[in-house]
């Protein structure tokens, strides 16, 4: 068979995944503080963008050039809606649970909040979807001559633990070598106070001798706070136990069987420490009053406030307004006018590719924030729309669900869902909760009918946990029975499961509790 070279003509569809696609995958992923951090990096780097915000108001008596003020008649053009913003703050769906019916509504208003008429510069442009309109502008940008004073210079910087130990690292220690071990200490203790590498591994690595990196260890834990630098909890106990001179051999026999306190053996524990009664409770309340995370008082870095990106109220005629959170929603707009402007100067070909450039990137941004804002809102209210009868009644009626009956309710693809759910935070009147949480595994009913909600199972199982009395503990196979009682049919080890994930011990532990907190009282 004689091999040949030939041309051929094929037709085919793929799909490409460009840069700006997968940007605006991206975006979809963001929570409200990352989608903040990436438009102030877009609104740095492209000139064509600004704030909603700053767009300077029309009330204001701004001299402005006879010529500039023709050219800018000039520029504009009424009937243009490519004028592209991104105010979609008052977006809003209205979820009718009675009849399951989603009513798509917007309430979307500029920022003035006035009743006067619209300016010269704003236009109104259709958005797509059905009952949903939003204002643009367009215009000079708002920026004064001068930057606003940043307050947060002035704002005193938070002592970090590190910066506390250094400080009397340099006081205590004068040996270079030492005041080098000391460092490394110090930059190896975590954020509760405690040390987490051993001194053998700081050994091998700095190449200094086990003994003298412990010596140095001694050191720092004389630092304030009492207990920093510890290995382990006991040792931290016992380092604040030893400066409040009440480290005894009954204290260290406690402190080497701290498990046996945690679970409240308090007869094995009195017969190590051959102490009586009134000698043990003082021991235990001594410890109680000892610090177990000193390193916590100086902070472990900036904790960001949740803001939720979804707001759900109850309306007045049953069903659910559910409407996105303004504070989480960064606006842009694109400055139309000036990059008509600037097209029309007299430049090189780099420079009129770097303007066409930077207005695809604005408008790509603000059509990419808008989607964002729309697939947010429709998730949101679908969710609620699901979960109707926990926002009604309580944890207890929390249905089962998974990101495929949202995918398909709303026409999108389950990894869509799945994005627009991650670190998004809806506010109720139950409480602020993540998106995530309304998704929950089904636990099948034991005689038919509607399946529960692991979440549901989880919060029954803590209610029955909190109603027990001393002379009735309740073991794992007795939940499952009362469970069981309430048509739920689950497995013992589900129940353990559960009662782990919810932090509460076994049935022998708090068996344990109760009757040493019934001897205490």
């Amino acid at each position: 068979m004689a091999l040949s070279t030939k041309l051929m003509l094929r037709q085919g569809q793929s799909l490409v995944m460009t840069p700006q696609l997968l940007q605006a995958i991206k975006l979809l992923q963001f929570s409200n503080v990352e989608l903040s951090a990436f438009v102030e990096e877009e609104l740095e780097r492209n000139p064509l963008l600004e704030r909603a915000d700053d767009r300077p108001d029309p009330f204001a008596e701004t001299p402005v050039d006879a010529s500039d003020a023709w050219e800018r008649e000039g520029d504009f053009d009424p009937g243009d809606t490519s004028r592209i913003e991104g105010d979609w703050a008052s977006e809003s769906m209205v979820v009718d649970t009675g009849s399951l019916d989603i009513d798509l509504g917007s309430e979307v208003s500029n920022s003035f909040e006035t009743d006067r008429a619209p300016t010269p510069h704003e236009t109104q442009a259709p958005l797509e979807g059905a009952g949903l309109s939003a204002t643009s502008w367009t215009g000079t940008s708002g920026a004064s001559d001068g930057e606003a004073a940043d307050l947060e210079a002035y704002v005193a910087a938070q002592l970090t633990l590190q910066d506390h130990l250094t400080e009397q690292l340099s006081l205590a220690v004068a040996d270079p070598v030492e005041r080098m071990i000391g460092h490394a200490l110090i930059d190896a203790i975590d954020e509760a106070g405690y040390l987490s590498e051993s001194t053998d591994d700081l050994a091998e690595r700095l190449g200094a001798a086990p003994a003298l990196v412990e010596s140095v260890l001694k050191i720092v834990q004389q630092f304030d706070p009492a207990g920093i630098g510890a290995r382990n909890l006991a040792e931290c106990l016992a380092i604040q136990l030893r400066e409040r001179n009440r480290l005894d051999p009954a204290m260290q026999g406690l402190l080497d069987n701290l498990p046996l306190l945690a679970k409240r053996d308090f007869h094995a524990l009195r017969k190590i420490c051959a102490v009586d009664e009134d000698d043990f409770a003082e021991m235990v309340a001594e410890i109680r009053r000892l610090d177990p995370k000193p390193g916590r008082a100086f902070g472990g870095g900036i904790i960001q406030t949740v803001v939720p990106d979804v707001t759900v109220r109850a309306a007045s005629d049953g069903s659910w307004h559910v409407e996105l959170n303004p504070e989480g929603l960064p606006r842009v707009l694109v400055n139309q006018t000036y990059a008509t402007r600037v097209s029309r100067l007299q430049g090189s070909s780099a420079d009129k590719s770097f303007v066409t450039n930077c207005l695809q990137t604005a408008n790509w941004l603000t059509k990419s924030l808008e989607q964002r804002a729309r697939t947010i809102l429709k998730v949101s209210a679908e969710i609620v729309r699901q979960q109707d009868a926990f926002f009604t009644h309580g944890v207890e009626h929390l249905r089962p669900l998974n990101l495929k009956t949202i995918a398909d309710a709303i026409g999108m693809h389950e990894s869509t869902v799945s994005r627009v759910t991650s670190n998004k935070y809806m506010s109720s009147p139950r409480g602020l909760f993540e998106l995530k949480y309304f998704f929950t595994a089904s636990i099948p009913a034991r005689t038919g009918g509607e399946s529960h909600s692991a979440e549901a199972v989880r919060f029954r199982i803590k209610q029955l946990i909190d109603g027990e009395t001393l002379g009735d503990i309740l073991s794992d196979d007795a939940i499952v029975l009362k469970l069981k009682g309430q048509n739920i049919d689950i497995a013992r080890r589900t129940v353990a499961k559960y009662r782990e994930s919810l932090r509460i011990p076994s049935s022998v532990e708090r068996r344990r509790e109760k009757v040493a907190m019934h001897r205490e009282g």
